[in-house]
């Protein structure tokens, strides 16, 4: 999967840090640092939803899709 999270960088342009923008959105640090460094496989739309509120931000400022090399080169034997 080739989704890759933009948390990090719509954070700094907001200047708030992990540890404020956790207390706002109700998780706790360890979850909204591995979601800020992709370390993890999903996320609740509340969650999502949160953190766009928070950040006055779109889900798209915060994900990116980006085709994965590998997945793009197994279609053309078909």
């Amino acid at each position: 999967m080739a989704i890759i999270l933009r948390l990090d960088r719509v954070m700094a342009d907001r200047k708030i840090s992990l540890k404020e923008l956790a207390e706002k959105v109700e998780i706790s640090n360890v979850n909204l640092s591995n979601l800020k460094t992709g370390k993890v496989k999903a996320i609740r739309f509340s969650t999502l939803d949160a953190i766009c509120r928070e950040l006055k931000c779109q889900p798209g400022d915060i994900l990116e899709y980006q085709e994965d090399m590998g997945e793009k080169n197994k279609g053309d034997g078909d």
